[in-house]
């Protein structure tokens, strides 16, 4: 018997915050190694945008990584505010 589609959305949602925290943290150790590879601001974003804020929160708070970058924060938080208006129009919508 199938799972229901939540079940996919979840597990989804679980490995986009997994890989998100990862992406942050790898970035973290690439800004105080120079010379390697970083993880462009726009990615670290897009992955915040696709549902993974929670994890793009925790790691900017636990590897205390683009906390200061004044404007990478208002960047973040509008994609936090986009989310949150995202989902309440999913509900609105559906409900």
């Amino acid at each position: 018997m199938p799972y229901p589609a939540y079940i996919y959305i979840i597990a989804g949602l679980v490995i986009l915050n997994a890989v998100t925290f990862f992406l942050y943290g790898m970035d973290k150790r690439a800004a105080q190694n120079s010379g390697m590879w970083r993880v462009p601001e726009a990615t670290l974003l897009l992955l915040a945008l696709l549902g993974g804020s929670p994890a793009a929160w925790f790691a900017r708070k636990y590897f205390r990584h683009k906390t200061s970058k004044g404007t990478f924060v208002i960047r973040f938080w509008l994609v936090v505010l986009i989310q949150m208006c995202m989902v309440a129009w999913l509900l609105i919508s559906f409900y």
